[in-house]
């Protein structure tokens, strides 16, 4: 077996504002020593329903401040999707670095069955990402590649 070499990632600091009391809730939580995307909770009133094929906005109750540098994506937990069909819905989201409102999830329900989504279920894992941007250089010509223009599925089966 080969070993694993570098020491694991520092911490970033994620600035977090409960905008509501919510005792009940948890602060979003890595569950597992090397899981990559910590857990969010819904910070839903009342239960909400999401019929097959519906799409809704559910709230987490607070707001963050990120690095610059940094995102946060906003992925789906694999259980929900496989068990449930109830996915995110532009996955991954996006958290911008100078977004300070609330942090919200878009669900979608893809299964065949209505979902009901209560108070502090786990809803999304959000996972902190370093952001490089692009600088756009317009050319008359690109370089030649050995793909060129082939598209999707233009390598074979």
């Amino acid at each position: 077996m080969t070993e694993l070499l570098g020491e694991p990632g520092v911490g970033v600091p994620v600035l977090l504002r409960w905008l509501n009391d919510c005792p009940d809730l948890d602060l979003p939580a890595y569950h597992s020593e090397q899981a990559a995307g910590m857990d969010v909770q819904a910070a839903v009133v009342a239960p909400l329903v999401i019929p097959p094929g519906g799409i809704c906005l559910v709230p987490t109750g607070f707001a963050v401040a990120l690095s610059p540098g940094y995102e946060l994506q906003v992925r789906p937990r694999s259980g929900l999707a496989v068990k449930h069909g109830v996915t995110v819905v532009n996955a991954p989201g996006t958290i911008d670095a100078d977004y300070r409102g609330e942090v919200k999830v878009g669900l979608i329900n893809l299964g065949a069955a209505p979902y009901t989504v209560n108070r502090g279920d786990r809803i999304a894992q959000l996972v902190l990402a370093p952001v490089c941007r692009a600088v756009i250089c317009v050319v008359a010509a690109l370089p030649d590649s050995q793909r060129q223009g082939g598209g999707f599925g233009h390598t074979g089966v």
